[in-house]
């Protein structure tokens, strides 16, 4: 690589999937760019991807250019998009050092006029492995130092980081510390105090814990559509914004399911159960609850009174060919991530780092 690239680089890397690493890898971003004009973002493999100008690109890099205002080629920083068969094909056909010139060649453009450059990997240390070119790997190829993302309390996230370190240090990857993540609020002191002092005898920094923000967690109607096979059958498309609080399953009788449908809540039900329907639009017309929507399941889809009732009521309708609690399991699996359009969650996110996270810090072992 040539003379462009910038001092300054640091691989954000998490224990697991879903630890918040692109929700900190975020805040990051915004904090820098506190602190220096040009700050660049590429995250080299990416795994979920969209079509932006004819390119699949990675869905986190759409996100930090958006979100973030990163002046750089969307392409460039989604040098890889992972499609359906890739695996596949590299195990027969190989075409490692393509890979490696795809990447390198987009972190150089990157990287110029840039004071410091943020790379997001994608999952753990080991992850992109079966292609040759892991977390591990592609930190060492870009001469990056690497912050792990981990979450929870204090057992599992050490294990967890001894593991992840073991595959960077093999690759010759200097990790300089650790952010932890969604930790209980209430366990905060205890566990930021014991996770510390077990952190320090094994020789690694701890640059910040972040506290649970069920915010950050909260899907939205339009999560559910685009993530899970349903679709929505009412015509209130303003519903889709919606944010989900709590889910639940209605398969009970009606006064026993409305007394734990709370502000907020998904109600997933078979599509008969008009006696749940109209005990619901009874209590909503009283102004006592303001749900996020209903998933009628079964393919079932009640008759046109109730479908009315509901659209005046201003009640999104979706519909699964499922049954209730595959349709359920399906809704809770989601991953649920930050999107473009989502102002509250970015400010949220950046706020939490700039408050939790020491910055500076970081940026004095990056010099």
């Amino acid at each position: 690589m040539g003379k462009a690239i910038t001092r300054r680089k640091i691989f954000i890397a998490a224990t697991r999937q879903n630890d918040g690493k692109t929700t900190i890898s975020l805040g990051l971003i915004n904090a820098f760019k506190k602190r220096f004009k040009n700050v660049g973002f590429i995250k080299p493999v990416g795994q979920r991807y969209v079509i932006e100008d004819g390119y699949k690109v990675d869905e986190d890099s759409v996100l930090i250019e958006k979100v973030c205002g990163i002046s750089s080629c969307l392409k460039d920083m989604s040098p890889i998009a992972i499609e359906k068969g890739f695996t596949e094909k590299y195990i027969k056909i190989g075409g490692h050092d393509k890979l490696v010139s795809d990447i390198t060649d987009s972190f150089e453009r990157i990287c110029k006029r840039k004071k410091l450059v943020v790379i997001e990997g994608t999952g753990h240390a080991g992850v992109g492995s079966v292609f040759d070119l892991s977390n591990a790997r592609v930190a060492n190829l870009l001469g990056a130092k690497v912050i792990l993302v981990t979450a929870g309390g204090i057992g599992k996230p050490i294990d967890e980081i001894e593991l992840n370190m073991a595959l960077f240090e093999k690759e010759g990857v200097d990790v300089i510390g650790v952010i932890v993540n969604k930790v209980l609020p209430s366990k905060y002191k205890k566990i930021k105090r014991v996770v510390k002092m077990a952190l320090k005898k094994k020789g690694i920094e701890l640059f910040g814990l972040i506290p649970y923000t069920p915010q950050l967690s909260m899907p939205t109607i339009q999560h559910v559509l685009e993530e899970a096979d349903i679709k929505l059958i009412s015509k209130n498309k303003a519903g889709a914004r919606n944010k989900i609080r709590k889910i639940l399953v209605g398969a009970m009788e009606p006064q026993e399911a409305l007394s734990y449908i709370e502000d907020g809540s998904l109600l997933i039900t078979p599509g008969d159960r008009e006696d749940i329907f109209m005990a619901l639009l009874n209590k909503k017309s009283k102004k006592k609850v303001s749900i996020a929507g209903i998933v009628l399941t079964g393919g079932i889809v009640p008759n046109k009174k109730i479908m009315s009732l509901m659209k005046k009521a201003r009640i999104p309708v979706l519909l699964s060919k499922k049954h209730t609690y595959a349709a359920a399991a399906e809704i809770h699996d989601i991953a649920i991530k930050i999107r473009p359009d989502d102002k509250e969650k970015t400010k949220i996110a950046t706020k939490l780092v700039e408050k939790y996270v020491d910055v500076n810090r970081i940026l004095a072992k990056i010099r």
